[in-house]
């Protein structure tokens, strides 16, 4: 299988917390620029993840999935860069099955050479009922996005499963641009979050939680 076309790169910016299951969602009315909270978007996420047979790719902090569901749905590649991490796409292509182990494109392969070669197998699987939420400006831009993930997670090696609650808040196109206006963004939706029961995530990532780390 082959993506249909090269990939296309961004830098993510965002803060993870851990929240109880009947945790209430955050009261957002104190974030700086932010006027108005969009409607309740639903989404079911499938991520299949995969990595060497001694797991170089993680070693490296790098992250290979095939996500089917979502707006972004498709390959990613996830990596550690200035300021956050940069996350580079691929349209998904044809998936028969989704049960089937993932077969990674050679464009894929291709882009983590630098830190891992095939052959890949299958690392993580882990699934996401998402609701998001846009947190909009005076004039309806996006100043972030917030998300509320309930996941079912399983190690494909050990064969563990496991199931938690988190949220996200990622900078979107109309947050501030300079770092002082991001910290004061951030510095608010930690307040927010930890107003309403939330705490700092124990894991850097939903991969790292479902392999234990």
């Amino acid at each position: 299988m082959s993506a249909a076309s090269p990939g296309s790169s961004s830098v993510e910016i965002e803060s993870t917390y851990d929240v109880d299951v009947d945790t209430p969602l955050p009261d957002w009315s104190n974030l700086p620029g932010v006027v108005r909270v969009g409607d309740p978007e639903p989404r079911d996420l499938d991520a299949r993840y995969v990595d060497t047979a001694d797991t170089r790719l993680a070693c490296a902090g790098v992250a290979v999935r095939r996500r089917q569901g979502g707006p972004d749905e498709g390959w990613h590649i996830k990596a550690p860069a200035a300021g956050g991490r940069s996350e580079t796409h691929w349209p998904l292509g044809r998936v028969d099955d989704p049960d089937a182990d993932p077969v990674v494109p050679d464009e894929i392969q291709d882009a983590v050479v630098a830190w891992a070669r095939g052959p890949f197998v299958p690392l993580a699987r882990v699934r996401n009922h998402r609701t998001a939420y846009a947190l909009l400006d005076a004039e309806g831009g996006v100043v972030a996005e917030f998300v509320d993930d309930r996941v079912r997670a399983r190690d494909e090696r050990r064969g563990v499963e496991s199931e938690w609650r988190e949220w996200e808040v990622e900078l979107g196109p109309a947050g501030p641009a300079d770092e002082t206006g991001r910290a004061a963004l951030f510095a608010a939706v930690d307040a927010a979050v930890f107003a309403a029961g939330g705490r700092p995530a124990a894991s850097a990532s939903k991969l790292a939680r479902t392999l234990g780390h």
